[in-house]
């Protein structure tokens, strides 16, 4: 009988199951024999974490990264002799550590052992040849999505010698083929985000993919012939949409501090004129590694559809501008972020798309504390929703689950606890009273400390979790969001604009 625990990242090998299992105490890589009995040995025990258990000839690779670290951060690949029914001998470090993280090993049709890393800056493809390791071709894009979960795939193998990867460029992802010479060949495909679950097989690979006008669909790609050839598998209901009632984006670049660019995605309100004005929801990204995404997005369809524009921001700490850009929020978090999103917003002020008085802050987990942070100073938002919200940062480390206490580590010492006293708009908390990875508890003080200065807005969802967007309440949240947008509009409107927690007053 196999043991109880968590188990992830499931690989067949040969008569045997790999997989990784975890508990509050650390991670261990376990072998599950596939006939008779079922019974389940360790091969390898860690504090810290494991993922990827790949098996290839007479040997496994896996992936490893330490309690203090995050995979995106510092990652390892090891790679040891391992034959079915053994034990791992003789274990070797391939790449990875302090400075680098090295993710996704795939054995290959050649024999060799690859595998993606950031040590070049951007995470790009590298072969093990069992002698040394070389780049198969370099990028200048993300070859890797950054691994919040077990199991993702962004590149496979053809029966030609060549390499399908999934390569995402800011907000956007295309895939590209890799000649055995190196060479990168684009592949002409009408999806602008891909999944990083590519599973190929012959000459075809299968993705799931998107667009601003299509939602993700299951489709297999024959890369045979000199033009690539796409067959939907899958799709939802509502894929084939009338262009005419989906707000389509533009892209935007606005200069900030340091020279640097902040880059955002622009959905201006359904159906509206090229030179259109309305109230603008700028939204912070969770993460906040994650990035702003071209694909379509039902949330903000549904605002786009009542009159509103908006705005993604892939403010510092983004995923798809390198590892420097990533990891520059560390220990600026809650300054950085806000002041990204609040030079979009100045922008669309100073250009007359935004209505002045009508601009509001969304986010939800890390991007609610920057949503709050954000009407906690002067600045041009009028009003801050924060969903899932992350309110102190010292706290949060102590509460969080396992895998992301080390980020928590890592991003506090910017802007501090989120302090209802330095409030200075109206604000809309939305949280699941079963969230475990922001504690509804934290929520709940700001709460009543806001009360006791001037009544927010708290909308408390009975047993949701952490990701209310893609919960049965999503409609619920979305309609209160509405309320809350057209009730500091309204009373902007008529004079009464101006909120400050400390006064209690509009």
């Amino acid at each position: 009988m196999v043991s109880e625990g968590s188990f992830g990242d499931l690989t067949i090998g040969d008569g045997e199951l790999l997989a990784v299992r975890e508990s509050e105490q650390g991670d261990e890589l376990v072998a599950v024999t596939l006939t008779g009995a079922p019974q389940m040995r360790t091969l390898a025990v860690s504090r810290g974490f494991l993922g990827a258990p790949r098996p290839g000839p007479e040997s496994l690779a896996w992936a490893a990264w330490s309690e203090r670290d995050m995979p995106w951060d510092a990652c390892e690949i090891w790679v040891a002799s391992y034959s079915p029914r053994g034990v791992i001998e003789d274990p070797v470090k391939l790449a990875g550590g302090p400075d680098e993280s090295a993710v996704e090993p795939q054995w290959g049709p050649d024999g060799a052992l690859y595998f993606v890393s950031d040590r070049s800056g951007w995470w790009n493809l590298y072969r093990w040849d069992g002698l040394k390791v070389e780049a198969v071709a370099p990028i200048a894009g993300e070859c890797a999505a950054e691994p919040w979960e077990l199991g993702y795939a962004s590149y496979g193998f053809l029966d030609d010698d060549r390499i399908v990867v999934a390569v995402q460029e800011g907000p956007r992802h295309r895939l590209v083929v890799i000649e055995p010479d190196g060479t990168v060949r684009p592949v002409d495909l009408p999806y602008t985000s891909i999944k990083p679950y590519l599973a190929a097989r012959g000459m075809t690979v299968a993705l799931i993919g998107s667009s601003p006008t299509a939602a993700p669909q299951v489709a297999l790609v024959d890369l045979a012939g000199s033009y690539s050839q796409v067959e939907v598998l899958a799709r939802p209901e509502h894929a084939e949409l009338d262009g005419a009632r989906v707000s389509t984006p533009t892209e935007l670049r606005v200069r900030v501090a340091n020279d640097r660019e902040v880059f955002a995605l622009v959905y201006p309100p359904t159906g509206s004129a090229a030179d259109w004005r309305a109230p603008v929801i700028v939204r912070a990204h969770p993460g906040p590694t994650a990035s702003c995404l071209l694909r379509l997005d039902w949330q903000t369809q549904f605002f786009t559809n009542r009159g509103f524009a908006v705005v993604d921001v892939d403010y510092l700490g983004s995923t798809g501008y390198g590892r420097a850009f990533r990891e520059s929020l560390y220990g600026r978090w809650g300054l950085d972020d806000v002041d990204d999103c609040a030079a979009v917003a100045g922008h669309l002020l100073s250009t007359a798309r935004a209505v002045p008085g009508q601009v509001f802050i969304r986010g939800a987990s890390a991007g609610g504390f920057t949503a709050l942070h954000a009407v906690a100073q002067d600045g041009p938002f009028a009003a801050a929703i924060a969903v899932s919200a992350i309110v102190d940062p010292a706290r949060w480390a102590e509460t969080v689950p396992r895998f992301q206490r080390a980020h928590a580590m890592r991003l506090r010492g910017g802007a501090g606890r989120v302090r209802a006293a330095a409030v200075q708009r109206p604000v809309l908390l939305i949280h699941g009273t079963a969230d475990e990875v922001a504690v509804v508890e934290d929520v709940r003080e700001l709460a009543d400390e806001l009360t006791s200065l001037g009544m927010p807005e708290v909308l408390l969802l009975p047993d949701v979790g952490h990701h209310v967007a893609t919960s049965s309440r999503a409609g619920a949240a979305l309609e209160a969001s509405l309320a809350h947008y057209r009730s500091v509009m309204a009373d902007e409107a008529n004079g009464h604009g101006g909120y400050t927690a400390a006064s209690g007053s509009r």
